[in-house]
This record gives structure tokens, sequence and C-alpha cells, in this order.
């Protein structure tokens, strides 16, 4: 996915932030809930100790006292002026309670039990209830002199309040730090990740033709080493592109000043040898095998000069190129008479326009190939024209080649049967070479269920369909008619 690591280094920085802001957030309430609740403990405990050790002494409310005694003693509304929401007094060997409220009657059952024994042993002790507007601090102690039990319950609703409005501004500041995490994260993605944009485009550049291209040196960190290196690479491969494509152009300018050169005494050779082939009758028999062997190899080399000659025009783009008018059919059927009349033609009758020149050459040696590489083999060459485009396929049930030879087989002076005589090995390659140059391709398979199968395709110019189908041409042994899939 495009934006893949941009996506994914944003997504960890924000991931950060939010866990970051978290973790704060937490740790800050958390000692907020607790210096809320610790003041509200100490004051409650100082009041409370100042309530039983002070308000209640024995001289207002004697040790053991009772219910009645306790309110006619007016304490509980000394008490609750101080401070406390509600009272709750338990009395000693008494079933009897105090609740200064209605709805504190029940209070007792509240009082947890760990609560109720740290009371009932003399000590002071505390505990929080309930939440929200109903948040409430329990503080329960005993007079120093014995009895009875006091439980003041202290309001808690503003702390929680507090606490609650707290949870609110951390949220907000949360999703705040969040989208700011995020825009940071965004413009450092950016800032980060731009050098390997920039390396990204340069190289998409290069792999274009492009080898000028370098990577401006903005700083002595890793990635203006890397662009340094960059840089050198791109230096390095530019020079070493430079010396292939010199050494190319020689080595093209060499074969082609040789193959000229040796055009002359050819000349004069393949003059002799054809003298020599019209008195081969009246020679001794050593001699004219001899004269058939030097009329033979003299071929070869004038058919070897002429590939040679024809490459080099092509691999210095100076092969001329012309358009030409033609009936398909008719000119497949005169390529097949002249190089392998066995074959079979399936092909539409459709007037084209083409670099004539060149889809003879390319067929041709095909055909050629077929000739020598299939030999009795049937050969089956069809074409059809659509959108445009010329597709030309030259099947036959050869034995065909291996794999690794098929990688091979428009590779110059390859061979793919060493064994086999009679072809220059530049045939496939010279056919390439004129499909790539019209604009089109030029490829192979194996075929089904032996032999290769050769498909060439170029883009043509379709004039005027003279009928519409396919017409199916005769073979010329013994005048019959075969069709069969070519792949």
């Amino acid at each position: 996915m495009r934006g893949g690591f941009r996506n994914r280094l944003i997504v960890t920085v924000i991931a950060l932030v939010v866990v970051t802001a978290t973790v704060v957030a937490g740790i800050s309430y958390l000692l907020v809930q607790r210096s809320l609740r610790r003041q509200l403990v100490d004051d409650a405990i100082v009041q409370t100790e100042f309530n039983v050790g002070v308000l209640a002494s024995n001289d207002v409310l004697p040790t053991g006292a009772s219910r009645a005694q306790f309110e006619a003693s007016g304490l509980a509304d000394r008490f609750l002026q101080r401070g406390p929401s509600a009272l709750y007094v338990e009395f000693d060997g008494s079933d009897d309670s105090f609740a200064s409220d209605f709805s504190m009657v029940d209070a007792g059952s509240s009082i947890d039990p760990e609560l109720r024994a740290l009371v009932g042993a003399g000590r002071l002790g505390y505990a929080f209830l309930g939440d929200g507007s109903d948040a409430e601090l329990l503080v329960g102690a005993r007079r120093p002199s014995g009895g009875p039990d006091f439980y003041f319950f202290f309001s808690a609703a503003e702390i929680d309040a507090a606490l609650g409005e707290l949870r609110r501004v951390l949220v907000l500041a949360g999703v705040g730090v969040t989208l700011l995490g995020a825009l940071v994260a965004g413009l450092v993605a950016r800032g980060v990740l731009r050098p390997v944009r920039n390396a990204s485009r340069a190289a998409a550049e290069i792999a274009g033709g492009d080898l000028s291209v370098r990577l401006p040196v903005e700083s002595s960190d890793e990635f203006g080493q890397w662009a340094a290196t960059f840089n050198s690479m791109a230096a390095s491969l530019d020079a070493k592109i430079r010396e292939l494509d010199a050494a190319r152009r020689r080595e093209a300018q060499f074969v082609a000043d040789v193959s000229h050169e040796l055009r002359t005494p050819l000349t004069a050779l393949v003059s002799e040898a054809e003298m020599l082939s019209a008195h081969l009758d009246q020679m001794p028999p050593p001699a004219r095998r001899a004269g058939e062997l030097l009329s033979r190899d003299v071929a070869r080399l004038r058919a070897l000069v002429s590939d040679l000659l024809e490459i080099s025009r092509l691999d210095a783009s100076d092969a001329p190129t012309a358009t030409d008018e033609f009936s398909l059919a008719a000119f497949l059927q005169a390529e097949i008479d002249a190089r392998l009349p066995a074959a079979v033609l399936a092909a539409e009758d459709v007037l084209v326009a083409c670099d004539r020149r060149a889809l003879d050459r390319i067929v041709g040696n095909l055909l050629d190939n077929a000739a020598l590489h299939a030999q009795g083999a049937a050969v089956l060459v069809a074409a059809s024209v659509s959108d445009g485009r010329l597709e030309v396929t030259v099947a036959d049930l050869g034995p065909g080649a291996t794999e690794e030879a098929l990688s091979h087989l428009f590779d110059r002076f390859y061979t793919a049967d060493p064994s086999r005589t009679g072809g220059t090995g530049l045939g496939l390659a010279i056919a390439q070479a004129h499909a790539q140059r019209l604009g089109g391709a030029l490829e192979v398979k194996a075929n089904t269920p032996s032999g290769l199968v050769f498909t060439l395709e170029i883009p043509v110019t379709e004039l005027l369909p003279q009928r519409d189908g396919v017409a199916m041409l005769p073979s010329h042994d013994r005048g019959e008619t075969t069709t069969r899939g070519g792949s």
C-alpha cells in the first residue's frame, strides 16, 4: 500500500501520545483524588476528635449514658452545627440507637464490620460510602472513657463532583493532545520520510533512463550519508552504462565494418562458386565433392554476412522503414510457398498497411526456423487483425525445446541443437529486433502436445476487409486441407 510506512509511523507516534496522555491523566487523577480525600479525612478526623473528646465530655454526657440522656444533652444539634451531615449513635448494652435523620434509621446496617470492630476497640476509623451526590465519608469514634459509639457522616459530594469535572477535563485534554500528536506526527513523518520520497523519485527517474539525477545532500546525519552514497552509486552506474554503451557501439561498428569489408571478396567468391557449380558434372568424384562443399559453405557465409549487416543496421537504428499496402493472406501464402510449402495457412483475407519488408523478415525467419528444427512435422501459420493489431502465429509439432532453451531462443548465435547445421543463429534475433522496431513483440512458448508456438503482434492499419471469416488455404502436399490447434 502506498504510504504504508508513513501511516505506520504516524499511528505509532499517535499511540505513544495516547498511552503517555492516558498514563499522565491516570496518575494525575489518582493524585488529586487522594489529595482531596485526604484533606476531607483530616478535617473530618479533627472535627470528630473535638466532638467526642471536648463536646461530649463526661460533664455533658456521663459514661454509659442512654439514648434519652443523649437526646436531653442537646449534643446532636451541636454536632450537626459543626459540619457533619448526619449522625448515628450506638449505646453500650442496648440495641437502641440514635439517628439524626429518619433516613438514617437503618444506618447501622451500612457500617462495615471492620469499622465497627475498630471503633469498639476505642480507635478512630473511617470509610467512604456511595458515589456521586450520595458520596459520604463515615468516621466512627468512641469516647476515651467508654461509650457510646459515635458515627459521623460527612458529605463527599463536592469532592466527587470535583473529581468528575477533573475527569471531563482530562478526557478533553487527552483528545486535544491526541489531535495535536496526530498533527505533529504527520509533520514529523513528512520531514523524516522526505529523503526517502526523494530517493524513490530519483530511482524511478534513473529506471526511466535519466542517469543524471542526483539527491541533494542536506545534512551530515544518516540521511545525508545515504544521499551521498546514492549519488555515488548513480554516478558509478552512469559511468558503467556509458562504458557498456560505448562498447556496444564499438562492437556493432566492428561487426558492420567487417561485414561490409567482407562483401567485396564474398561477391567474388559467390561468382566463382556459381561458376564452379555449373561445371560440377564434368569433375571427377573427389573434386566434385569438394566443389559441392565449397558452394554450400559460400552460401552459408553469404547468409551470415547478410544477417550480420542487417542486425548491425537494427542495432544502429539505421534500418529503413516503409508502409506498404498488401493482402495479408496473399502475403503469408507467398512466404509459405517460398520457404515451407508443406505449412498450412489460416488467415483473414484483409488488406493491411505496415512495413512489408520487416514483416517478410520476421515471418520468413520463423518459417526457416520451423523448416530447420521441425523437419517433417506439421506447421500451421495463423493470422488475424483486431483493434489495429496484427497477430501471426507459427506453430509446429516438432521436437520443441527445453525450458532452459526457450529463454535463449532469441539470443544471438544461440543454437538449441548444436548438432544441426544450416542456420546462422541470428534469424530469431533479427525477427525479434524487427518486431520491437515496429512497436510490437515476438514471443515463444511450448506447443501442445509437442513443438513450439511463435506469436508475433504488431500494430497495423486495416484498410478494407475483402470478405468475412477465415480463409483456409489448402496444403501443397497432394492438395489436402488440414486444420488443427496451434497452441
